[in-house]
């Protein structure tokens, strides 16, 4: 199965590293920027995850995923910035190379926003 339809809505998601054109390199060595079908820049960010708890509760540790987008999010999403993927899906994999075997999650979203500022909480 790929492109499964994920609702991260229970979690906080950070900037770690802010959005950059995806890169790879082509048969000479040299970096080039990966496209999609039609030819558009693909995009890659860092970001951390963190599960929401209610008010006394710990929240369990967080994970960074790296999330390709398929659109430009644009120049306002630095570091340590809260985020929401717009149409976020994730592909499992597993790739075998000498022997070993990698497995994992590889995540895509169409795009990112900013997240709602969450209202501060009153000490009542």
């Amino acid at each position: 199965m790929r492109d499964i339809p994920v609702n991260l809505g229970g979690y906080k998601l950070t900037v770690v590293e802010p959005p950059m054109p995806k890169m790879r390199e082509d048969g000479n060595g040299a970096q080039v920027p990966v496209t999609d079908r039609d030819g558009a820049t693909q995009f890659t960010v860092s970001l951390f995850a963190k599960l929401r708890v209610k008010a006394g509760e710990r929240a369990p540790k967080g994970e960074e995923i790296k999330v390709t987008l398929g659109t430009d999010p644009g120049p306002d999403f630095g570091e340590d910035a809260r985020v929401e993927l717009i149409d976020a899906r994730v592909s499992p994999y597993q790739v075998e190379s000498a022997g070993r075997v990698n497995s994992g999650l590889a995540w895509r979203a169409m795009g990112l926003k900013h997240a709602p500022t969450p209202a501060p909480r009153g000490d009542k």
